[in-house]
């Protein structure tokens, strides 16, 4: 229950602080664009059962794949793309950091 918390808690903190540190003149808008990138969640829809709190999300839903990722990181590169981008990289990284930290508690 706790990881649960601190999980989606930091969804919401971790783009927060990017966008306060990198994008200090617009940081609102920064911090709004990489917060809506946690729509990527809806790929969860497609599994049965939708939330299972002990899978490990990446490699296993669709817009969670590693050509995804891959994806992502490319979204970086353009100014256009990037906080969308950078939102999705974001929002992989802390579930891959969900994913270790299930791995420790069994």
């Amino acid at each position: 229950m706790i990881r649960s918390v601190i999980h989606l808690s930091l969804h919401f903190i971790i783009p927060g602080i990017v966008a306060r540190s990198a994008f200090a003149e617009r940081w609102k808008n920064a911090w709004f664009v990489m917060v809506l990138t946690m729509a990527v969640d809806f790929d969860h829809f497609l599994a049965d059962p939708v939330y299972n709190p002990g899978r490990c999300s990446i490699g296993f839903h669709p817009l969670h794949s590693y050509l995804a990722i891959f994806v992502y990181m490319i979204l970086t590169v353009t100014p256009k793309t990037r906080l969308v981008g950078l939102g999705l990289l974001i929002h992989m990284a802390l579930d891959g950091i969900d994913c270790i930290w299930m791995a420790w508690e069994t």
